[in-house]
């Protein structure tokens, strides 16, 4: 996989806009050729840089409405059996290995606190998890 430019960082940013911009567009704000943007986005995208694209929906209109970020500490050597479990829970939106004091960080969502209390509980109960300590999210101001 190629490096990234500048050219490169600033498409990839308006493509986190709106992935839907069309190429034309892209290209006025990156001051380039439509070829040279089309063969950007090739590159991007055959080098695996770009793995697809989706859709943003507003978070006020898009359940779960409550949401949080989990640290989670894990014990030995259980994180792969941990990461498994958690990828079974549905509410369970993303997780991802970090470094420093916590070994997993995972992003929960629900409708309700109630339901919120009882994923907190499920999460706490896989065996391996030795710590762990939550936080919900009140707004996203980027995403």
């Amino acid at each position: 996989m190629a490096a990234l430019d500048d050219r490169d960082r600033a498409l990839l940013s308006a493509l986190r806009e709106n992935g839907r911009e069309p190429v034309a567009s892209l290209a006025r704000r990156l001051d380039v050729s439509r070829a040279r943007m089309n063969s950007r986005l090739e590159r991007l995208l055959t080098s695996g840089t770009v793995v697809g694209f989706s859709v943003r929906v507003r978070d006020e209109l898009d359940p779960p409405t409550i949401r949080a970020v989990s640290l989670l500490a894990v014990e030995g050597s259980d994180t792969d059996r941990v990461i498994s479990e958690l990828k079974g829970l549905p509410e369970i939106r993303a997780v991802h290995t970090t470094n420093g004091g916590w070994d997993l960080a995972a992003e929960p969502g629900t409708q309700t606190l109630a339901d919120f209390g009882l994923v907190l509980g499920k999460i706490r109960s896989i065996p391996g998890i030795v710590n762990s300590e939550t936080s919900l999210l009140l707004s996203s101001v980027l995403r």
